[in-house]
């Protein structure tokens, strides 16, 4: 990824990256925005909405992944 940043994280930073979770007001408005796509009731601007929640929720995933990835070399 050409746009990674190298952090200096403690090991008790990457159990906390590797907990996190979407904040509950966008978990929740994603939530909403899934049951309207499988209703088929998504606005044009609903659709572009739920297109960056699920890159954020992408972007959460990869970074928890490599926290648990860097806990996991650091146990082992």
């Amino acid at each position: 990824m050409p746009d990674e940043v190298s952090l200096m994280v403690t090991p008790e930073g990457l159990i906390a990256l590797a907990d996190m979770a979407l904040a509950p007001k966008s978990q929740s408005r994603l939530d909403e925005l899934l049951a309207k796509n499988v209703e088929g009731k998504l606005s044009a601007e609903d659709t572009k909405e739920l297109d960056l929640l699920l890159t954020q929720v992408d972007e959460l995933n990869l970074v928890k992944a490599r926290a648990a990835a860097t806990l996991h070399g650091i146990k082992n």
